[in-house]
């Protein structure tokens, strides 16, 4: 090894403990303060009119997917009333399960519209057609309204052809069956989401109160002439409140699969990656606010004001597809939005490693512009 090698190594040895050290100072700091240790919410006015946009509960335009192996006059018209309907949006017309499956699979469509071969046949013999829903279970409420338009579409559709046919009873059965959630069990919806939306909040408000205590306390001038440098301060801001955020969403995990029985289906280890990386996204934007603000107060709201329109607008209670056009485009800018489909996916779904990584690197790029974003505010505030 040359002597610039030997020196670029001891560097890297004298940065990491320098880095260790302040992990340690920063475990026994967040420990004794007691708003870090809590998770304070305090609701600001000026949220209301996003929220007022964003939170709906009605279902609207809910994807739907056609696979109609009859094409009788009968089973068009049953279709037609489907996609006639302002609830229901037509996406595609599929020509085998596995193509719907794939639909579902990556969250293309909530419900499969499954009309048998015999479904006009049937209907004429005046002995009853079956008809098959598939619902996506992983959106428990959104999927159980949506099949109670479904339940009123069929049954509309049913007394007609029953007073046509002159008979009592009606021709037609609709038969569900939900996907991933059987029983539509509304814990298994609301757990993976907990997993991480709680991971967010300790996260944020953690590292957002990490340097305006610093600063309230009078200790921050003190760092500022110790050796280190400025991304190793954030280095060492971002690993304790990373791994406590981490810890605490894998501990609800557990609770909720033990406590509401809610499955884990899919690979932890990919859950463990997509909560790492969702980690660097908000950790960077807590430091972000800790940079700009100079009092834990201040830290507190707007750590708030980050958080709240991050829940909103992220699905977690209501469609991301019921908002406006405009509120969709800023959707993507969630991190919490891109978790959210992995958590739920690998719980409920044992969503394959491809789906997965399609909501990651959205995640790792909003890290890395959010990192960056971090280290310019706070050299900023230094110099």
């Amino acid at each position: 090894m040359s002597i610039a090698e030997t020196l670029d190594h001891w560097r890297w040895r004298e940065a990491w403990a320098r880095i260790a050290f302040l992990v340690r100072r920063e475990y026994l700091a967040i420990w004794r303060d007691k708003r870090s240790r809590a998770v304070l919410i305090a609701p600001p006015l000026i949220q209301l009119l996003l929220f007022s946009y964003a939170a709906t509960f009605e279902v609207n335009h809910v994807p739907l997917a056609v696979f109609n192996e009859d094409m009788s006059v009968e089973s068009r018209e049953l279709v037609a009333r489907f996609t006639a309907s302002p609830t229901f949006t037509d996406i595609a017309r599929v020509t085998s399960m596995r193509e719907a499956q794939d639909l579902v699979d990556r969250d293309k469509a909530l419900m499969v519209l499954r009309i048998p071969a015999t479904f006009g046949r049937d209907l004429k013999s005046g002995h009853g057609a079956n008809i098959q829903l598939i619902l996506d279970g992983r959106q428990s409420n959104t999927a159980l309204i949506a099949l109670s338009y479904a339940n009123t579409i069929v049954a509309d559709y049913s007394r007609e052809r029953a007073a046509q046919m002159g008979v009592r009873n009606p021709p037609s059965v609709l038969v569900d069956r939900a996907w991933f959630n059987p029983n539509m069990t509304s814990q298994w919806f609301i757990v993976p989401g907990l997993v991480a939306t709680l991971t967010m909040i300790v996260a944020t408000v953690i590292t957002s109160l990490s340097i305006a205590r610093e600063k309230e306390l009078g200790t921050f001038e003190q760092l500022l002439v110790t050796p280190l440098r400025p991304y190793e301060l954030l280095i060492g801001k971002i690993i304790p409140a990373a791994s406590l955020a981490l810890m605490e969403g894998l501990l609800l995990g557990v609770l909720g699969m033990a406590m509401f029985g809610v499955p884990l289906r899919g690979d932890v280890a990919l859950l463990i990656l997509g909560l790492a990386l969702f980690m660097l996204s908000v950790t960077s934007c807590g430091l972000m606010i800790s940079s700009l603000t100079s009092t834990q107060q201040q830290a507190q709201i707007a750590a708030f004001c980050f958080i709240m329109p991050c829940v909103i607008l992220s699905g977690f209670t209501t469609p991301v597809e019921n908002m406006p056009d405009w509120v969709q485009v800023i959707t993507y800018a969630d991190p919490l939005r891109y978790i959210l489909i992995i958590s739920r996916g690998i719980f409920l779904q044992d969503m394959p490693p491809l789906v997965v990584l399609h909501n990651l690197w959205p995640m790792a790029l909003i890290g890395v512009i959010t990192g960056l974003g971090a280290i310019i505010m706070f050299r900023r505030r230094v110099l």
